[in-house]
């Protein structure tokens, strides 16, 4: 079944959240920094995650949290690379695409590319390596030419 409409609101992003977390926690490349490294609680997540997602889409206040400082924490732990965030933004469209199209479903795949690449930056320096390798790897150094274009 192909996605027909766009995101609208919360309760879009509420299933857009669950299903890519659900993926994301069960990728063998990025599952263990939610798993094991930092122990995420899905159903805690959820919510702050959601309002992340809920202002950068649609321009509500209701995040206040920052969003950087436990990437930051997550890195020290165990390095964050510009693997993971290339899976990281593979999972987001394969989510985003199975359930919407439209303007705001495109805007999430755009603004999921923009975090990635910026966290990658802050957490490894500007000159972080951001080709990545594997089967299937979508480079980030690919993403950043797409949105100069």
């Amino acid at each position: 079944m192909r996605a027909t409409r766009d995101i609208s609101g919360r309760d879009d992003l509420d299933v857009v959240l669950l299903r890519f977390y659900r993926a994301a926690f069960a990728d063998p490349l990025i599952g263990p920094f939610f798993t094991e490294v930092a122990g995420t609680d899905l159903e805690t997540h959820l919510p702050r995650i959601t309002d992340f997602w809920e202002r950068a889409l649609f321009r509500t206040a209701g995040y206040g949290r920052d969003a950087f400082a436990p990437h930051a924490a997550l890195h020290s732990a165990r390095p964050l690379t510009a693997a993971h965030f290339g899976r990281w933004v593979q999972l987001w469209h394969a989510t985003v695409d199975g359930l919407h199209t439209g303007p705001l479903a495109e805007r999430a795949k755009a603004q999921g590319e923009r975090i990635a690449l910026a966290m990658l930056r802050r957490l490894a320096g500007p000159a972080a390596g951001t080709e990545g390798t594997g089967s299937g790897f979508v480079p980030l150094a690919a993403l950043a030419l797409r949105s100069a274009a």
